[in-house]
């Protein structure tokens, strides 16, 4: 442990210099054997910013004394006793996600007199005593490590019998830095001896106030709390007072157990027993409420101060705070103290959004809203899908009260958005990127890109081509280049919805803008032209994408095996199903329905049936729409036996067919005489739920998109939105 050294200078004053235990100043005094001359101080005060500081004490040296009185290390004592406070009460080393708790609230009084410094110092007066001046010099650092090692009262008494008469600010020093390396038996011990020296002196050196308010520090220091109880009822048995310094230490031990209550309950108490809390208290009380997460509570708290203050009744000009400075400290430490607290309710597992949003509330009704640099914090802190109403609420509080925003604040909102799946809220904020900055970046373009991959898929997925085509748009008006993967989404929603002109014309976008076309976007044009039955136009689309050597995929062969027997070309066919073949590429029963499809469609029940056994040889087992569009050919081409059998084979091999196969079973056999045994087709399937309807479809993307329902109506000359950007230019 790192203690106090005392030693004489080349004035023969004593020097203190900068303690290990964070005491930090320098005094000068001049040491006699018999006489003591007063020291006239002339010192300055100064504070760290980010924590409560500790004073630096500036004695003139060039001062010379007149006489000498042991009141002159008043300015010491008080300042230790202040500086002991300050460690214990208002400096919290705690911290949220790595951020101290502390503030800088408590200011230095002027020296005080000499009634101030026998009261603190247990009466000992000066006294006018000629002598013969002796030096001493005595190392506190060396005397405090061998008083470490001591067991018993006994063994300090060996330790200390040839150090004389030391001052009591010593002793308290010690006792404090025992505190601080959490040696608090041996506090206890010096306590003991002191109390021990106090009877053999007759009472004339005891403990004082100063002594028990830095072995309370120690208490709090070291963490021993179960001695605090013990020391306070000595204090009373003594018949010494406790002082605010005395509470403020009682509050700072309150709160390293963890009982912000009580803490707040000895505020309480110095206005009862008629003291006037300081600057102190009143910072440890915004600290009890950070300690219990109660954001609410401290701004209440600091509302009512502010309205005692204003009314003048704190800050009198007499207590020696600088309380216009303490105000401003104190008002930024309840900002401080509900952004802790709502950090804290946002990392919480519970949903306490609405709490946030509500203090939020409170603080501007106040008077006293976040700044900017809290509000960034926060949208932080925001990580849930549950945040997103308060990751919104500070984003916009951000662009409207601050000419500036963090860019890794913006792309984190944009994240957060698109996890809580506000895809169009997400990219409201990019554009608020390009037109109020910061300019966005890679992670932004990123992000924004990953939202609109979203939006496509959705869209493809349920064949809404208009939102596809108005996403596209989007895209490039925010300087967003599409890749095929997003032109192909398009291209995919515009074939599902049977959508030939759409299809067309976003391809030739896509060619337009540089992008290759892949084999999806070739096989999505297909599929489109195929439904269109345009089937020549079909067929230089294929000539085009084998030229460019574009390797065809099943997807790809199945519609141009649907186009050829459409068009009753069936020697094109074989040759499509022997390309496959020959390429590796499998067969399934897709490319089999696409074909027996494509007969049934153009009234070739006999080729479709041909097909049908043509893939059993090939060990492809037929499935639900392989039955069902073969019965249906059959039963329209006057085949209701054929019809009838394969249902039956259906029925037998545990396939669910649809109402719509029975029912044409049924309706071609009496249609055409045909005698069957009904009970062998089993019970009429139940009707199949009809397909969703379009308008239902995009209500739903509506809510997935985040998208407000009223938006403008989709005009078919979106489509052509590159030309139109060109033209207008």
């Amino acid at each position: 442990m790192q203690t106090l050294t005392t030693c004489p200078s080349k004035c023969n004053y004593y020097v203190l210099p900068h303690l290990g235990f964070e005491l930090d100043f320098y005094c000068y005094i001049e040491a006699t054997s018999r006489r003591r001359k007063k020291l006239c101080p002339d010192f300055s005060v100064s504070q760290s910013r980010r924590t409560i500081g500790y004073p630096r004490l500036k004695f003139d040296p060039l001062l010379k004394p007149k006489k000498l009185d042991i009141g002159y290390l008043a300015p010491l004592a008080w300042a230790l006793e202040d500086q002991a406070t300050d460690n214990t009460s208002s400096t919290d080393n705690s911290s949220v996600n790595g951020e101290s708790e502390s503030i800088n609230c408590l200011n230095l009084d002027e020296a005080r007199d000499g009634t101030y410094e026998q009261e603190m110092h247990g009466g000992m007066n000066s006294e006018e005593d000629g002598g013969v001046e002796n030096e001493t010099k005595i190392d506190v650092r060396a005397l405090a490590l061998s008083l470490q090692a001591a067991k018993t009262v006994e063994d300090m008494e060996e330790i200390l019998k040839d150090k004389g008469d030391l001052p009591l600010q010593v002793y308290s020093t010690i006792i404090r830095g025992f505190g601080k390396d959490k040696k608090m038996d041996s506090a206890l011990i010096l306590m003991n001896f002191l109390k021990r020296k106090k009877i053999e002196t007759n009472g004339s050196f005891s403990p004082n106030l100063f002594i028990y308010n830095s072995l309370l520090g120690a208490v709090k220091q070291s963490e021993q709390f179960a001695e605090m109880e013990t020391i306070m009822n000595e204090m009373a048995q003594e018949g010494i007072t406790p002082n605010v310094v005395t509470y403020n230490t009682l509050m700072a031990i309150y709160l390293e157990k963890g009982e912000g209550d009580k803490a707040l309950s000895i505020l309480e108490e110095i206005h009862q027993k008629g003291f006037t809390p300081s600057a102190v208290s009143y910072s440890q009380a915004l600290l009890a409420y950070r300690r219990m997460e109660d954001g609410f509570g401290a701004l209440n708290f600091f509302i009512e101060f502010r309205e005692k203050y204003s009314r003048g009744e704190i800050g009198k000009a007499d207590d020696g705070e600088d309380w216009q400075t303490e105000f401003v400290k104190l008002e930024n430490f309840t900002i401080r103290v509900c952004y802790q607290v709502m950090r804290r309710w946002l990392v919480s597992n519970d949903n306490l959004s609405n709490n946030v949003l509500k203090l939020l509330g409170d603080m501007d009704n106040a008077g006293i809203p976040p700044g900017r640099a809290e509000l960034e914090r926060l949208v932080w802190a925001c990580t849930r899908i549950d945040h997103y109403t308060v990751v919104k609420e500070l984003y916009g509080r951000i662009r409207m009260r601050y000419s500036e925003i963090s860019l890794s604040v913006c792309n984190h909102v944009i994240w957060l958005m698109g996890k809580a799946k506000k895809w169009w809220a997400a990219l409201e904020i990019y554009e608020d990127l390009l037109d109020k900055g910061p300019k966005p970046n890679n992670m932004s373009y990123e992000l924004i890109m990953s939202h609109f991959n979203i939006l496509l898929s959705a869209a493809k997925k349920r064949g809404i081509w208009r939102w596809g085509v108005r996403l596209l748009n989007k895209m490039e008006d925010k300087g967003l280049k599409p890749g095929s993967k997003e032109w192909n989404a398009v291209l995919v929603a515009c074939s599902k919805a049977s959508e030939t002109t759409a299809a067309v014309q976003i391809f030739k976008r896509m060619v337009e803008n540089g992008e290759k076309p892949t084999v999806i976007s070739y096989g999505a044009l297909l599929s489109a032209l195929e439904k269109g039955k345009l089937y020549d136009d079909a067929l230089r689309v294929w000539d085009h994408m084998v030229k460019v050597g574009v390797e065809p995929n099943a997807y790809a062969y199945t519609i141009m095996a649907s186009i050829y027997t459409a068009l009753g070309n069936f020697q094109r066919v074989d040759a499509i199903i022997s390309e496959m073949i020959t390429l590796g590429i499998e067969l399934t029963v897709v490319t089999y329905n696409a074909i027996i499809s494509g007969c049934a469609r153009n009234g070739m029940s006999s080729e479709a049936y041909e097909w049908f056994h043509r893939m059993k040889v090939q060990n492809i087992s037929p499935n639900e729409i392989t039955y069902e569009m073969l019965i249906e050919a059959l039963a329209k081409d006057e085949k209701p036996r054929l019809a009838f059998e394969l249902y039956v084979r259906a029925y037998n091999e545990g396939l669910n067919l649809s109402s719509k196969a029975y029912d044409a079973v049924m309706e071609s056999s009496q249609t055409y005489g045909a005698t069957i045994d009904v009970s062998l087709l089993g019970p009429r399937p139940p009707d199949k739920k009809k397909k969703v309807q379009i308008r239902k479809t995009l209500n739903e993307f509506y809510d997935l998109a985040d998208v407000s329902k009223k938006s403008v109506p989709f005009d078919r000359k979106e489509i052509f939105h590159s030309q139109t950007e060109e033209g207008s230019q």
